[in-house]
C-alpha cells in the first residue's frame, strides 16, 4: 500500500497485550564508586554517624565575561593538580583520610591511577595518627576493596625502589576489607574502619 508523501502511519500497541520486561537492565546495576560514596556520605552524615565529604577540585578561572551587572559566565578555565586525597572528615573523634580509585584491570591496580602528591599527603596524615586508607574498586568484576594505607605503602615503596608498577589483584584481595553493597549505607566503609582499627586495638 502507498502512503501520501511515503509516510507510513504510526504503529500502536496494545500495552495490556504486551509482555512485561522482565530481565535484568545491567547497564543501571552499578554506579560510580563517586557517586556510591556521595550516596554513602550523605546517609552517614544524616543518620550522625560521621561527617565525611569529598574535596572540591580545585579550577584555576582564566576569564570571565560579563554580559551584564548581576550575570557572570565563565569563558576559559583549568583544573588545578589536586595536592591531596579525595575524602576527609571525622568519625569517632578521629581524623579520616582517603582516596578512591576505580580500574577496570581485572588483574592489578597500576600506580598510574595514583599521584605521588596524593600519596605524600595520606603519609602525612598516617604519620600524624589519621585513619588512612584506599578504596579501590575493580569495576569489571563488580568489586570494591578497602586497603588500609600501611599496607598500600610498602607496595608503594616496593614501586619507588623499581619493583612492579602495581598491586596484583591477589595482594589486594588478601591485604584489605571487602565492602559490600547495599542500599543504606550503599558502600559501609565504616564498618570495615570498625573492623581494622578500633577493634583490632590500632587505636
Amino acid at each position: 500500500m502507498k502512503y501520501p508523501k511515503g509516510i507510513k502511519p504510526r504503529q500502536y500497541f496494545n500495552s495490556r497485550k504486551s509482555k512485561p520486561d522482565n530481565r535484568v537492565k545491567y547497564g543501571q546495576r552499578g554506579m560510580t564508586l563517586e557517586k556510591d560514596l556521595d550516596i554513602t556520605n550523605n546517609y552517614y552524615l544524616q543518620t550522625s554517624r560521621a561527617v565525611i565529604h569529598k574535596k572540591p577540585t580545585p579550577v584555576q578561572i582564566v576569564n570571565v565575561d560579563y554580559p551584564s551587572r548581576n550575570k557572570a559566565k565563565i569563558d576559559e578555565a583549568y583544573f588545578k593538580t589536586p595536592s591531596t586525597s579525595d575524602y576527609n572528615g571525622i568519625y569517632k573523634a578521629r581524623y579520616i583520610d582517603f582516596e578512591a580509585k576505580e580500574t577496570k584491570n581485572k588483574t592489578r591496580f597500576p600506580f598510574i591511577n595514583i599521584h605521588a602528591h596524593q600519596v605524600d599527603h595520606m603519609k602525612q596524615c598516617y604519620e600524624h595518627g589519621g585513619i588512612v586508607f584506599l578504596i579501590i574498586r575493580f569495576s569489571s568484576l563488580d568489586e570494591t576493596y578497602l586497603m588500609p594505607f600501611g599496607i598500600f605503602l610498602i607496595h608503594w615503596e616496593n614501586y619507588l625502589g623499581g619493583d612492579r608498577k602495581s598491586i596484583a589483584y591477589d595482594d589486594i584481595k588478601s591485604g584489605s576489607y571487602i565492602l559490600k553493597q547495599g542500599m543504606n549505607p550503599r558502600i559501609d566503609y565504616l564498618t570495615a574502619v570498625d573492623e581494622i582499627y578500633f577493634r583490632n586495638g590500632e587505636f
